[in-house]
């Protein structure tokens, strides 16, 4: 079987990872992870919204659309809300004092983004096997190697130095965190990225 490491996309932009976990702390000291009622492990903060909308990023809107394979028939079923990412374009008014607003002024000069969030994948946890309905661009904050994102059957730990990735999300993934800490990325939709 040949692995095909194509839908992890290492990017030619690179941030401050010590300047990215000093604004993750200031972020935690101004808004908690939260997501869906009853939904457990999966924790986000957003940091853009649809302008002038601060309920754009609750409840099930915090997650959006997926598609998964719940049970062993392997029939696709539909999760959670369509969202229009194109509109979410502001920039959180509590987050710009953080170095967040820096990462999203270049990423945004760089792609067209729909929602920039702070995902949490807490210790011994892992997401459901699904498929989004557009590319993600990771930056990893904080990791450890028992963290790994598998796309189809390929794994790859992504390293929390700074780095930019893109991740081919419409095919079948998910994420797990192997390890004893948190493991929290900088994800943003990336609505014009298309890969082979």
């Amino acid at each position: 079987m040949i692995l095909n490491f194509d839908d992890f996309q290492k990017q030619d932009v690179k941030f401050d990872i010590d300047k990215l976990q000093n604004a993750y702390k200031e972020i935690l000291s101004i808004k908690d992870f939260s997501g869906p009622d009853g939904i457990s492990n999966f924790g986000a903060i957003s940091l853009t919204q649809i302008p002038g909308d601060p309920d754009s990023i609750k409840g099930h809107k915090a997650r959006g659309v997926f598609w998964t394979k719940p049970d062993s028939s392997g029939k696709e079923a539909i999760r959670d809300e369509k969202i229009d990412e194109a509109a979410y374009s502001e920039f959180i008014d509590e987050y710009k004092n953080t170095y967040f607003k820096e990462v999203f002024d270049v990423l945004s000069s760089k792609y067209k983004l729909g929602r920039v969030r702070i995902l949490l994948k807490q210790p011994r946890s892992t997401l459901s096997w699904h498929r989004d309905p557009e590319p993600r661009l990771h930056i990893p904050i904080i990791t450890n190697p028992g963290s790994m994102m598998v796309i189809d059957n390929v794994a790859k730990h992504l390293p929390a130095d700074g780095s930019v990735w893109i991740t081919n999300n419409t095919k079948y993934h998910n994420a797990f965190n192997g390890g004893e800490e948190n493991r929290v990325h900088l994800v943003a939709c990336v609505l014009d990225h298309k890969f082979n």
